[in-house]
């Protein structure tokens, strides 16, 4: 299938400005913005197991619109045309666009989770998963559980309210295993949502006493110190910057054709580095800014 035509089946639609909810004259700022919210909700490291597979083809379709709106050529043949060029492949390199989403945006924290939830719910964004869920589980609650950001036992009298208007008002059809659900079913799916509750905050204080547990060994490492550890911390950090930085200027210091490097080789095959008689020195790269690295000028 073709990337719009994935497009349609998982999202609902063609329109990838509509999807992501931009203007057609969108900045590459705004692409990048509406594409890191929309890939959150299906990012394949942040969803259940049993929806891995659906949120990996979902990622891999948005990464691939990403790619296109970035690219200026390829935007303007989907403004112009409504196509977009397949040729590359974007199925065989889920791996590289994770790489990549990883660089381009910050690591989540909890706060950038609740904050983000906070915006989604009570959205049209919200409103649309909901309309797509209750349709495609034919009015299933449990199915709306596993498909809907979000949603807990305790959101359950809020989304039927919202389903029971869009059938009142003739948006969806009513189907009764929704509307008068039996109260088994209803008392199983509680019942079970409780337990992975439980096992939720078991994992929670887990990681957090295993996060105290570093800390105190870090600190001791640091003879007691706590300015000491925050900045062997630093150190650390930096050092793995310089890392990376290192593998660019590695792969990059010999183009001189260029002011700027892009992240190219994310989506092609690496190329052999280019042939030069000039004997320069490799210039050092100052810093990386969304998604392009600028080589520092003399």
């Amino acid at each position: 299938m073709s990337t719009l035509e994935l497009c349609e089946k998982f999202f609902g639609t063609r329109d990838v400005y509509k999807l992501l909810d931009l203007k057609k004259t969108a900045s590459e700022k705004e692409v990048k913005k509406a594409y890191h919210k929309l890939s959150l909700l299906v990012h394949p490291d942040r969803v259940p197991e049993d929806q891995k597979e659906e949120a990996t083809e979902k990622f891999k379709v948005l990464s691939k619109l990403y790619q296109v709106l970035t690219d200026t050529q390829k935007r303007a043949l989907y403004d112009e045309q409504g196509l977009i060029d397949d040729d590359d492949g974007v199925e065989n390199k889920l791996s590289s666009w994770l790489d990549l989403w990883s660089k381009i945006f910050k690591p989540i924290s909890e706060e950038d989770i609740n904050n983000f939830e906070k915006d989604y719910i009570d959205s049209e964004m919200e409103r649309r998963d909901i309309t797509k869920a209750y349709l495609g589980g034919k009015g299933c609650i449990n199915y709306l559980m596993n498909h809907i950001p979000f949603m807990k036992v305790e959101d359950e009298p809020r989304i039927k309210k919202i389903v029971e208007g869009m059938i009142a008002a003739g948006e969806v059809p009513e189907y009764k295993i929704f509307t008068e659900e039996p109260a088994a079913k209803r008392k199983k799916r509680h019942q079970k949502y409780a337990r992975e509750s439980k096992e939720a905050e078991v994992i929670k204080q887990r990681i957090q006493r295993q996060k105290k547990e570093k800390d105190e060994q870090d600190l001791a490492a640091n003879g007691g110190d706590l300015q000491q550890m925050i900045l062997a911390r630093r150190n650390q950090r930096e050092s793995n910057f310089g890392t990376l930085m290192d593998r660019l200027i590695e792969k990059y210091g010999d183009e001189d054709d260029s002011d700027t490097v892009d992240f190219s080789s994310f989506e092609t095959k690496k190329k052999k580095p280019k042939k030069t008689t000039k004997q320069t020195p490799k210039k050092k790269l100052s810093g990386v800014k969304t998604g392009r690295v600028d080589k520092a000028k003399h």
